[in-house]
């Protein structure tokens, strides 16, 4: 099996966590891969802005409206290595413990919605505050923080004391995690990636809001895990349909088969009066069996 079957196999029996690794690190490569192409014919950075422009989340409202699904492209798009690394390493490590706690169904929704609870409260804020009005026009949001903080704080909220060993840290709840990510997020809305931690912050505010709502009895998610059902059967290879014939045979014939598989019988159950079951071959045991069905 080469690689490319490797993968794709690994991807449909994957789970939704695997899937959602896939993807980003899919359009990871394909954007970088052809970054490389317009780069070397002198047009790199006409390409990125390219990309940012269709596919990253405008902050300005009106642009928005005319791109709407900047909204959820956005979160499955990165530029630089070390941005998706440390996003794909969070997301692989929370989305393991939710896993543990929730059906794939769930981490899907939460990765999503929260995505775009995050992408909401960056657009928000920068057309309701004065400090962005200068740059509102020009700025965009891309990655997958918000999504990955969204299932950060939905366990802080769910199993607060849930613990976690920390590199150079040790021990340390998910709580204390959630918390501590939400005051440096306020914290970093002075620092140059503004819109970055406020997309955390409503990445952070689904998580809170989902647990919730699941507490109520209410699975704010439930529409879009039937349409993703959908759309996975929609597009699901039909199986192929085997028609198989049999050629009939004359009297002649069938009074010979039926002959001859009495005598076979008599033969079989001769053996057993004589030396047992047990006596059998393999073959004989099948012979049997498949006459008694008969």
């Amino acid at each position: 099996m080469n690689l490319f079957a490797e993968i794709k196999e690994s991807f449909h029996e994957g789970s939704a966590l695997t899937r959602l690794i896939y993807i980003n690190l899919a359009v990871f490569l394909l954007f970088g891969l052809v970054r490389v192409l317009f780069f070397l014919g002198g047009n790199g950075d006409t390409f990125q802005e390219w990309v940012l422009a269709w596919f990253a989340l405008p902050a300005n409202f009106s642009m928005l409206i005319s791109r709407p699904w900047t909204l959820l492209t956005y979160m499955f798009l990165h530029f630089e290595f070390l941005h998706i690394l440390f996003n794909l390493l969070w997301l692989y490590w929370m989305g393991q413990i939710f896993l543990g706690y929730f059906d794939q169904g769930k981490l899907i929704t939460i990765y999503l919605l929260g995505g775009i609870t995050g992408g909401i409260f960056y657009v928000a804020g920068y057309n309701s505050f004065p400090v962005f009005s200068e740059i509102v026009a020009d700025s965009r949001l891309l990655g997958a923080s918000a999504s990955v903080i969204a299932i950060v704080t939905a366990l802080a909220m769910y199993v607060p004391n849930h613990t976690i060993h920390l590199m150079f840290i040790g021990p340390v709840k998910m709580k204390y995690i959630a918390v501590f990510s939400v005051l440096l997020y306020v914290i970093g809305i002075s620092s140059t990636n503004a819109g970055g931690n406020l997309a955390h912050l409503g990445g952070a505010f689904w998580g809170v809001i989902y647990i919730l709502q699941l507490r109520r009895g209410i699975d704010p998610g439930k529409g879009i895990n039937r349409l993703l059902s959908g759309l996975k059967k929609a597009f699901a290879p039909k199986p192929k349909v085997t028609i198989s014939y049999r050629k009939p045979v004359d009297d002649i014939e069938y009074n010979r088969m039926k002959n001859r598989d009495k005598t076979l019988m008599n033969e079989i159950l001769e053996k057993i009066s004589k030396s047992g079951y047990d006596s059998l071959s393999k073959e004989e045991k099948e012979i049997l069996f498949r006459m008694g069905k008969e």
